[in-house]
């Protein structure tokens, strides 16, 4: 039985609770390796109040990855050259859905005129951005509830449309 592919569609208000659950399963499950439990629990809090958190998806163009019908994932680009988040529940990592997410993302932040498209990065996402031409710029230290996390601002300039000419 062949997989299928990632769908994406634009987040919806009655969202914000499941993709608050994928956002926690996300770094509680994945990220073990790089970050300390009190710092997972610390970035897992920003989803806990879901009002607010559906608020910030709602004010930035946020797309909703699905599997067979399912969200199993979802990104947002704030503004026109920020990846601000992009997060994929453990069960469908390795299935195609970051990286349709983040190319959606790309297009979409080059058909708005940006040149560039960043991302903080966690350190768990940094050969995921790596792998697709981000390359890195600084490393960051930001305090979340009260823990330190380290990501590291990564940007990867975008080609742009052709035109006929074939010229960007």
């Amino acid at each position: 039985m062949s997989r299928s592919a990632p769908a994406l569609r634009p987040y919806l208000p009655d969202d914000a609770p499941l993709l608050a659950a994928i956002f926690a399963a996300s770094i509680m499950d994945l990220t073990g390796d790089d970050y300390s439990e009190a710092q997972q629990e610390a970035w897992a809090m920003a989803a806990a109040d879901e009002a607010a958190f559906g608020k910030k998806l709602a004010g930035q163009l946020t797309l909703i990855a699905t599997l067979q019908g399912a969200p199993v994932g979802f990104a947002s680009l704030k503004g026109a050259d920020l990846i601000d988040m992009l997060y994929v529940h453990p069960s469908a990592v390795g299935q195609g859905v970051g990286s349709a997410l983040c190319d959606a993302l790309e297009k979409i932040a080059s058909a708005r005129g940006a040149k560039n498209l960043k991302v903080d990065a966690s350190d768990t996402a940094l050969e995921f951005f790596r792998k697709r031409g981000y390359v890195a710029q600084q490393r960051n230290s930001v305090t979340i509830n009260d823990e330190w996390l380290a990501n590291t601002t990564m940007q990867k300039q975008l080609d742009g449309v052709a035109t006929p000419g074939g010229h960007a």
